[in-house]
């Protein structure tokens, strides 16, 4: 996660001089929302969230949602960021060749696709929508899988408070900015800047994503497919392909994710759990925060200059850098999965489109490229987990797909979203998985 800085007062200021050393780390505080305020007004965000930040350590986190839940992150300050960050590129309205156009590409995809997966068509119908209508479409579902990161951070603060109230007890003249201090600055921001750093992902993903679906997650309640002509439009430049075979292809990936998500609707709740077992282990480092607050003012003191303003940064000592057992099972979880998705649907739209697209390999090649220069999931969950979605993974998948489409059926292929999903080390020997999860017609010498 980015850091957010704020720069000190003035180390010659007259009315610091009783401070004795000490950082006047409530000047500190003030200045930092300041700042970070002026940031989101530059952004055209009204900073509704910012409070006082020595009124109550709970303001901020005592707001429930719809479901009476505590909301730990604003989707309001992630929305309101990520439609500045579109309007900024300009907003170009559908036109009506668009539409006609995406309508087409489905109407011809959802038939090959029938041929080329066991699962049906989603109820709702595939539709072209904008840049602006994607990020308002897709929102709620961003929020449901990034919000259990939001809650594990809280977590951390709440034992931090903990910590705070037995260390202060214990050695209340420690020499040290107050740590309570901290901790109410921390768990008054935390929110804040979570939503708005996933504003500034799905802002950017919205000039570059083809479809609800391109980033392998899913987005939205129920299931169904959606493209932005715009973004496939520029996805074609510079590629000597007919616009028709370009649109057909990515309504083949977008309607087959589409399908995939709509019947098996576990997966929603299995990526969540992922996220939800790495914010869980998330630990704040008192020791680290208060060794940067005290360097940064010793630093303060020696004249550093306005270039070098004190930072907090999330990704630089206060969240610990390497992760617990746990966290690196989860993140190789989620890994697996988005890897699982991706693949499975490269070997559908194969499949389905056959010598149809006479350009699919080149479609298929020139996508495998862009994946593995600036895949979308991986620039979302590289900046809010660290997560690397491995390109070679992906690969990995789509062979494991069709290996077990070619040794079995669609059907038995496509059944195994219902049971247990492959391991990155299964992805390597697909007949071997299979021997593993295939029950035997005689079961008598089991007993």
């Amino acid at each position: 996660m980015a850091g957010f800085g704020f720069t000190p007062d003035d180390a010659n200021d007259p009315d610091d001089s009783g401070n004795e050393g000490r950082p006047d780390f409530e000047a500190m505080m003030r200045q930092m929302q300041e700042q970070m305020k002026a940031q989101f007004e530059q952004l055209g965000i009204n900073p509704a969230g910012f409070v006082n930040p020595f009124t109550s350590i709970f303001s901020q986190f005592g707001k429930t949602n719809a479901d009476g839940k505590e909301e730990v992150l604003s989707i309001t300050t992630a929305r309101d960021t990520a439609r500045k960050f579109v309007t900024t590129q300009g907003l170009k309205p559908l036109g009506t060749k668009e539409v006609s156009v995406v309508e087409s590409a489905f109407e011809i995809s959802e038939i090959w696709l029938n041929e080329a997966t066991s699962f049906p068509a989603s109820g709702s119908a595939p539709m072209a929508v904008s840049r602006m209508d994607w990020v308002l479409e897709t929102m709620p579902g961003w929020h449901k899988t990034i919000e259990p990161l939001a809650a594990g951070l809280s977590s951390a603060i709440s034992n931090l408070m903990d910590q705070a109230m037995n260390a202060q007890a214990a050695d209340p003249e420690q020499g040290q900015p107050p740590i309570e201090m901290i901790t109410a600055m921390l768990r008054s921001f935390i929110g804040t800047m979570i939503a708005t750093q996933l504003g500034q992902s799905i802002g950017t993903l919205a000039t570059s994503v083809t479809g609800a679906h391109d980033v392998g997650l899913p987005l939205l309640d129920p299931a169904r497919a959606i493209v932005i002509p715009e973004n496939i439009e520029n996805w074609a430049v510079d590629l000597e392909i007919a616009k028709s075979e370009v649109f057909i292809f990515h309504a083949l990936r977008e309607g087959a994710v589409a399908r995939l998500f709509a019947h098996n609707p576990w997966l929603v709740s299995y990526i969540q759990s992922a996220v939800v077992e790495y914010g869980k282990g998330i630990h704040i480092d008192i020791d680290a925060i208060q060794r940067q607050a005290q360097e940064a003012f010793e630093g303060m003191q020696e004249g550093a200059s306005e270039g070098e303003a004190i930072s907090f940064a999330l990704d630089n000592g206060i969240f610990t850098p390497e992760e617990s057992p746990a966290q690196k099972s989860a993140l190789l979880k989620l890994e697996t999965v988005l890897a699982l998705i991706d693949g499975w649907s490269d070997e559908v739209v194969s499949l389905a489109a056959g010598d149809r697209i006479p350009s699919i390999e080149q479609l298929r090649e020139s996508h495998r490229r862009r994946r593995a220069a600036s895949s979308p999931a991986q620039q979302l969950f590289s900046s809010m987990l660290g997560l690397q979605v491995s390109p070679k993974l992906t690969r990995e998948a789509s062979a494991f797909w069709k290996k077990i489409r070619e040794v079995k059926s669609v059907g038995e292929r496509d059944q195994i979203w219902s049971g247990l999903l492959p391991t990155a080390d299964d992805l390597l020997d697909p007949e071997k998985f299979l021997t593993s999860t295939s029950i035997p017609d005689d079961l008598s010498g089991l007993i």
